[in-house]
């Protein structure tokens, strides 16, 4: 018989819960953030958002290397160079920083509708693995992303609830790739937001050297910040494939710290 706690996996032998909701405490209740928790293959999601957050790092590159041509043009405007062939550098240093942040925002913009799609599977998975392992509910792994303040902490209070239920039987891995991912995330959106307020206030050469010197520190961030990401989607999908093989011979993991 199915197990009455969770609905997905066989009850023991001598019990009408299975292992992993035993691990979990005795009393046959409902999950706690409703039914409708099915496994679903992340594999080929994971694999694209891999390939998009791939144009994410090069969409970066691209930009580092337009931070680098800009600020040295306006560098030697801040030197007093302001000849004929310094202007022409600076309009196309121009159009070259405009187009970099064109391409940054259009491959942001599909990966995260990508990513959105795959972070809320990976969750619903996590949920089948370990249904009382998860301190927030399903919506959230969406939602947590476009609500001010909360976006700083939320999606990686999920992402870790999701790691630590995927986790190998008996064997929790460590939250370290997660931590450095998110730490790198919100402190390339930080460096961001004030680089693109410094650059919009700058009116002298010397401001607009600093500012987008603070815009390439920012870019700069973020292509590690993809990178590490691509490594968290990359590992986390072969997590729950992996898991989902094995099938329910072990109870769920118990948390990590952090």
């Amino acid at each position: 018989m199915l197990c009455t706690r969770c609905r997905h996996f066989d009850a023991t032998p001598d019990g009408v819960i299975c292992a992993q909701c035993a691990a979990a405490g005795a009393a046959p209740v409902a999950p706690p953030h409703g039914p409708g928790a099915w496994l679903s293959s992340p594999v080929g999601l994971g694999r694209a958002v891999a390939v998009l957050l791939g144009a994410v790092v090069a969409a970066d590159l691209f930009a580092i290397w337009a931070d680098l041509v800009s600020y040295d043009v306006v560098g030697d405007i801040a030197d007093g160079d302001a000849g004929a062939d310094v202007q022409r550098r600076a309009d196309s240093a121009d159009s070259l920083f405009t187009a970099a942040g064109s391409v940054q925002t259009a491959a942001l913009l599909s990966t995260a509708v990508v990513f959105l799609v795959w972070f809320h599977r990976v969750r619903v998975n996590a949920e089948v693995f370990h249904p009382f392992g998860h301190g927030k509910k399903r919506g959230w792994a969406v939602g947590g992303w476009f609500v001010p303040i909360v976006n700083l902490w939320f999606p990686r209070r999920i992402a870790l609830d999701i790691w630590d239920a995927s986790s190998p039987w008996y064997a929790p891995r460590s939250h370290a790739l997660v931590n450095a991912w998110w730490a790198a995330w919100v402190i390339s959106q930080v460096a961001g937001r004030l680089a693109s307020t410094a650059y919009s206030r700058a009116e002298t050469a010397p401001e607009i050297e600093r500012a987008v010197g603070q815009v390439l520190f920012a870019d700069a961030v973020d292509a590690v910040a993809a990178v590490l990401a691509i490594l968290f989607v990359l590992t986390l999908t072969r997590m729950q494939d992996t898991k989902a093989r094995s099938g329910p011979g072990a109870p769920a993991p118990a948390p990590v710290s952090g």
